[in-house]
């Protein structure tokens, strides 16, 4: 599949190359996520000033209303970046969220902050022992007047540290593993009694466990369709993860064919040898196949398909696979220095791996897509 691009969006990738080129280099990178924060809020600044934090909201909204092919184009540069902000978290997560499920007074609140880069938001629905389930809550949330207090506890949640407010999955009826009775709920991430434990993940950037207790939130839908909103929201998520991994694959394979030119044993480049060859060739076709399913799912979250969390648990697992494959031989292709701190090839290899495990493992959305498919 090759997406025909229109002039608005080839626009908004030519920018976004230009200004990662520019802006955002390897070594740039690394001195963003050596310092105390962990990532640039000036950069976030520049991205809102491009325009790229409104690119997929509605124009209804406040949005340049390109939907999911604009996240398409920005996650899939970000991956070649290595870009650590978080916008699939605040954005892609949050800010579909919200613009799905908010009230018209919520939308008017919370959107034109997220647009203009004045907020940061983050999801909270993992908790210990739920695996991939998004309806495995055992965070309560009591009913007090207009607002409710949770109290319960979230882990991994990504982005959190920076976070001005966070939106919680919290159970307002039934059993812990009942897909009815959870609801959405925000939360401001400063409120009294809300602990927040921060710390550095595999791939750079920065994740907490939050403990509630009796904390006030705010009610996001309606009550009790929370696993539904999320299910959506889980979608939209693998498209924008799917992406950023096709951005970092092309990157590896780019490292990876420049290195086997330059690097020599017993007096011969390495790329004249015909297993690495093979191997490489490989690495190219895996690459490919991931990019026409990414762009198969983009196109599909864009049309508002049916059958669409089929589409996007195939995508997840073909392209975590994929990604791990070509993230595997490139370390192993570059040798020992493969893994080193000071080449990008070892972040590209970590960031693919935390892209695998978020919204669920390849193995995870590969059984998923066999039992939707038995069911449909």
């Amino acid at each position: 599949m090759d997406i025909q691009f229109t002039e608005e969006q080839e626009l908004l990738r030519s920018s976004v190359q230009r200004m990662l080129r520019d802006q955002y280099s390897f070594e740039a990178r690394r001195k963003i996520v050596a310092s105390e924060e962990g990532w640039s809020r000036k950069q976030w600044g520049a991205f809102a000033e491009l325009g790229l934090l409104a690119a997929p909201f509605s124009e209804e909204s406040g949005g340049l209303g390109g939907g999911p092919l604009s996240t398409m184009i920005v996650a899939q540069e970000f991956g070649r970046h290595l870009v650590v902000e978080p916008y699939v978290e605040t954005v892609v997560l949050v800010g579909g969220l919200i613009e799905q499920a908010g009230t018209k007074e919520q939308k008017q609140a919370f959107i034109p902050d997220i647009i203009a880069g004045h907020k940061i938001w983050a999801l909270a629905w993992t908790e210990k022992n739920s695996r991939f389930d998004l309806a495995n809550v055992a965070a309560t949330a009591r009913r007090e007047g207009k607002d409710y207090t949770l109290s319960g506890e979230k882990t991994a949640v990504i982005a959190a540290p920076w976070a001005d407010y966070l939106i919680v999955s919290a159970r307002t009826a039934g059993k812990r593993d009942d897909c009815g009775g959870v609801s959405l709920f925000v939360v401001d991430a400063g409120a009294a009694n809300l602990e927040l434990r921060s710390f550095k993940t595999i791939d750079g950037r920065r994740a907490a466990e939050i403990t509630f207790r009796d904390v006030r939130g705010e009610l996001l839908g309606s009550e009790g369709e929370g696993v539904a909103l999320l299910e959506g929201c889980r979608d939209r998520a693998i498209g924008a993860l799917c992406a950023e991994a096709v951005g970092a694959m092309a990157e590896l394979n780019s490292a990876t064919l420049e290195y086997a030119k330059a690097r020599k044993q017993f007096g011969v480049t390495i790329g004249s040898f015909q297993v690495l060859q093979h191997r490489m060739v490989d690495m190219f076709i895996a690459h490919q196949e991931a990019l026409s399913l990414m762009q198969h799912l983009s196109l599909s979250l864009g049309a508002g398909e049916s059958g669409i969390s089929r589409l996007a648990s195939g995508a997840k697992s073909r392209v975590g696979y994929a990604g791990k494959f070509i993230a595997d031989q490139a370390v192993q292709l570059h040798g020992g220095m493969g893994m080193t701190d000071e080449l990008n090839v070892g972040h590209y290899f970590k960031r693919i791996s935390s892209i695998n495990i978020q919204f669920g493992d390849p193995a995870h959305h590969l059984l998923r897509y066999v039992q939707l498919d038995a069911a449909a």
